[in-house]
């Protein structure tokens, strides 16, 4: 299980990827919102992340950096405005994470191919494990 300074590393961390676009847009809002709940992340700090931005926290967890990039992917396709600086940002927040290049992108050709351009996250893993083998 990941730590709290994790979890607001994680949370900080989509708030500036929603943040691609100057503002985060009320949907964004929500989606983040949510995903602090999950975490146990009170809406005060929250809030707070917003404006003040923590120091990016490495996981060690390689499912634990699946599970973030697919959240990243959810959030991006929230507005159905995919933008190629967020793909491009997208791209490499999963290369920083330490995630596979190759299955980066084959996560981003896949998205395509699906309803809202979400990929279901047992595509995600089974594109992921193949290229950690």
């Amino acid at each position: 299980m990941i730590n709290r300074v994790e979890k607001l590393s994680l949370l900080s961390e989509m708030i500036a990827f929603a943040q691609t676009n100057e503002n985060i847009k009320s949907i964004e809002y929500r989606f983040l919102f949510g995903v602090a709940k999950q975490l146990e992340i009170s809406k005060e700090d929250f809030d707070y992340l917003i404006e003040h931005p923590v120091t990016y926290v490495h996981l060690k967890s390689h499912s634990e950096r699946i599970v973030q990039f697919h959240r990243l992917v959810l959030l991006m396709n929230l507005d159905h405005e995919i933008s190629t600086k967020e793909l491009v940002k997208l791209h490499n927040f999963g290369l920083r994470m330490g995630l596979s290049h190759e299955s980066i992108n084959r996560v981003l050709d896949l998205m395509e191919s699906f309803p809202n351009k979400v990929v279901p996250p047992d595509f995600l893993i089974d594109i992921f494990k193949v290229q950690y083998n």
